[in-house]
């Protein structure tokens, strides 16, 4: 049943998160619930700070100025980095466009909210990933004793074979995967789009049981669920991989004061196949990504393959040191400024 609401601003707003979003944008379920909450934390704000209820906002309400202190608030009052402040202000810049075709009259206002600028001076941190005798001890520290921790290794198994997102992992069916050679599985990813993934002969075999169980407790109960039954969410395999990694570091101490997350299984995926020789245009069609410039990142995140690019331009750079006494040259003022 669709609410109603007597404020246009509400009514705008079914519109936007139950037709705009997923039909006409086609974005996932996962965007749009953190559009959802990138709104809800304004709302709130607006309301707090207004003195009126969400109710009694009419789109015409949606100031500039009110927008620009809840980023404000964001980052002073919650501690929020500048990536997520920019993500809240994307999610409302999104909005502000859906608003001024539906609300013309209100055009000059959700311009001024469009003209907020995305803030610049997010800090660009260093791409965590796992080698190769690092991947090994996470998965033999898996105890595959038990219904659980097979579960639990068929999936990290998957998404190091797939590099798939983790949600792209969890929304998994017995029909989407392919056990029979050529083993695969199909993977829906942003925008709904799909793409299909080889497998390896072990992984196959290590989703058999799974795929069993779904078939046995009906089509669209997803592949990997909790000891309860219910879907397993992406929290939960945030916590099964710290719990996991910690288990590992007793054996391989360079996972020691790692920040890996699921996502870092991706990035490990990535840099293996460009190790291996893949092209970049594989590898982006491989991982979902919307622009080949998404993967080229990956370029510049293993030191090894920047070590091995620098061999080529300048062999002579990582040489063994000659002996003999260093002098260094005298330059000019001008020459030493130019150098800067």
């Amino acid at each position: 049943m669709t609410p109603t609401y007597p404020n246009n601003l509400g009514r705008a707003l079914v519109s936007f998160f139950q037709d705009y979003l997923p039909a006409q944008r086609g974005m996932s379920a996962h965007t749009i619930r953190s559009y959802r909450d990138a709104i809800v934390l304004f709302l709130r704000y607006a309301t707090k700070h207004t003195g009126r209820p969400v109710e009694s906002f009419e789109v015409g309400d949606l100031r500039a100025d009110l927008v620009t202190n809840f980023l404000a608030q964001l980052e002073e009052a919650r501690g929020n980095r500048i990536a997520t402040r920019n993500a809240r202000l994307a999610a409302l810049h999104t909005l502000a466009k859906y608003l001024a075709t539906e609300h013309p009259q209100d055009m000059s206002m959700l311009q001024a909210v469009l003209a907020v600028p995305f803030k610049r001076g997010a800090r660009c941190m260093p791409m965590e990933y796992l080698e190769q005798d690092e991947v090994a001890a996470l998965l033999t520290s898996i105890d595959r004793s038990t219904a659980l921790g097979q579960r639990d290794y068929a999936l990290f198994a998957l998404m190091f074979n797939t590099g798939a997102r983790v949600q792209e992992v969890l929304d998994l069916r017995a029909a989407d995967v392919r056990l029979d050679a050529p083993a695969q599985v199909r993977l829906t990813g942003k925008g709904r789009k799909v793409r299909v993934c080889p497998i390896w002969a072990t992984t196959a075999q290590l989703l058999r049981p799974l795929c069993t169980a779904c078939g046995l407790n009906g089509p669209d109960r997803p592949l990997f669920v909790n000891h309860r039954g219910e879907p397993l969410t992406r929290f939960g395999v945030r916590y099964l991989l710290r719990r996991y990694m910690g288990l590992a570091t007793k054996e391989n101490p360079s996972l020691r004061g790692r920040s890996i997350h699921p996502h870092s299984l991706r990035h490990t995926t990535a840099i293996h196949l460009l190790k291996a020789g893949v092209d970049f245009a594989s590898i982006s069609q491989w991982l979902g990504h919307a622009s080949l410039n998404t993967t080229m990142v990956y370029a510049r995140a293993d030191l090894d393959l920047k070590r091995q690019a620098l061999l080529q331009v300048f062999p002579d750079a990582l040489a063994a040191p000659k002996a003999g006494n260093l002098t260094p040259a005298r330059i000019g003022l001008v020459d030493w400024l130019r150098r800067l």
